[in-house]
């Protein structure tokens, strides 16, 4: 345990002196979107939990295509391109729904670990309409670093922080890594 300890913290060590290694005139890190992103993928747990059980379904395509037409308004103001910046908000969704999928098969197997306490949607919409507007906003500000040769790798290794920095299980993980797959931009 205590092995495992330290290597944590070396990584932690390493990572944040790699990410803060960037010099000021380069593009901005794609940590504070990384985060945002493990946030939205976090926030999945209770939305599973709001929904096991009810004939809420995991796809709700009204919901999503709410997201997306919004994404699509605001993107041009933010200098995005708005084709760009669905692809990205499907990726959130698609992240969301590999965390409620995964934990709907965990509790259908592990009853005794479904969440005794179920929260409202509706009072987790507004929760990730805030982190919508933060990611949007990220998305715009670290349009530079997306667009650099050096993006997989950065965000790679902003994924890596967010893991441990989040201590996500397989599943969290993976939904991470989903949730990130459209950051660059296309080359």
């Amino acid at each position: 345990m205590k092995l495992r300890s330290w290597l944590v913290a070396v990584v932690l060590l390493v990572s944040a002196a790699l990410l803060a290694a960037v010099p000021a005139s380069a593009s901005p890190s794609l940590w504070h979107l990384t985060d945002l992103a493990a946030q939205r993928v976090r926030i999945a747990d209770q939305v599973a939990a709001a929904k096991y059980g009810t004939p809420s379904p995991i796809d709700d395509p009204v919901r999503e295509q709410q997201i997306y037409d919004t994404v699509a308004a605001q993107a041009p103001r933010l200098g995005l391109d708005p084709a760009d910046a669905v692809r990205f908000f499907r990726a959130q969704v698609e992240a969301s729904k590999v965390v409620q999928r995964g934990l709907h098969a965990r509790w259908a197997a592990h009853p005794s670990e479904i969440p005794a306490d179920r929260p409202d949607l509706s009072e987790l919409r507004p929760v990730i309409d805030r982190l919508n507007t933060g990611l949007l906003t990220e998305l715009a500000a670290t349009l530079p670093a997306r667009a650099a040769r050096s993006c997989s790798q950065r965000q790679l290794l902003a994924a890596r922080v967010a893991d441990v920095v989040h201590r996500f299980d397989a599943l969290h993980a993976r939904a991470l890594g989903e949730a990130i797959s459209a950051t660059c931009l296309p080359r």
